[in-house]
């Protein structure tokens, strides 16, 4: 029997959908902040491959603690002083790690969806002297243009049934319950705000309705 074919099928029956989002794989995920599974799904609307970690067994689980976090090149790669997102990412892991089942989904939409580049060019106006929305408006994007219709689709894959979830954006769980998912609770993400960032999360609260 060809064993390629046999290792082919078994990776197909691993493969599950819902919808348009595909979950791929998983794998055994040891990091710096505790030991998870990490999980691949594709999007298959726009090529997109997004990642979730998972602690313990969040099957069928109620209250699960999640963190729904999108991608932050400057911040969480480069460690970005104008932003809090690598700080509330890994606030967000080190407070799963701590609970017996939990999960942070990292989606691919940066510069809350307007793309590196453009987040680029929104940080030059804001150089300029415009706030981070109205730098988004001034090239021509809503102040938010991230959507959340992957990361319920995620959480029905991994078959959470209802979350607690960590953020400060009434957005996000406004956006979140209408893609039909059950939010159980908010669990507030303290940042610390320093010289380059407060401006941004003055904005964030005044503009956004960012609860800090």
């Amino acid at each position: 029997m060809n064993t390629d074919r046999m290792g082919q099928q078994s990776t197909n029956e691993a493969q599950e959908h819902t919808q348009d989002i595909e979950l791929i794989s998983h794998a055994d995920f040891p990091t710096r902040f505790g030991h998870f599974t990490l999980y691949g799904f594709l999007d298959h609307r726009n090529g997109k491959e997004h990642t979730a970690v998972v602690k313990g067994n969040v099957a069928q689980s109620v209250n699960c603690p999640v963190r729904v976090h999108s991608e932050c090149h400057t911040g969480d790669i480069w460690g970005s002083l104008r932003c809090d997102c690598r700080e509330q990412l890994e606030s967000s892991l080190e407070y799963i790690s701590q609970q017996d089942f939990g999960a942070v989904l990292y989606l691919k939409q940066e510069g809350r969806g307007i793309g590196l580049l453009n987040k680029i060019k929104a940080y030059q106006l804001q150089d300029q002297g415009l706030d981070t929305v109205d730098a988004n408006l001034e090239l021509g994007f809503p102040a938010d243009a991230r959507e959340y219709h992957a990361a319920a689709a995620m959480l029905r894959l991994l078959k959470i049934q209802s979350i607690a979830l960590l953020t400060n954006n009434p957005d996000k769980i406004e956006q979140l319950q209408t893609e039909g998912i059950t939010i159980t609770g908010r669990i507030p993400i303290q940042p610390t705000p320093n010289k380059y960032n407060q401006k941004y999360l003055n904005t964030k609260r005044e503009k956004m309705r960012h609860m800090y």
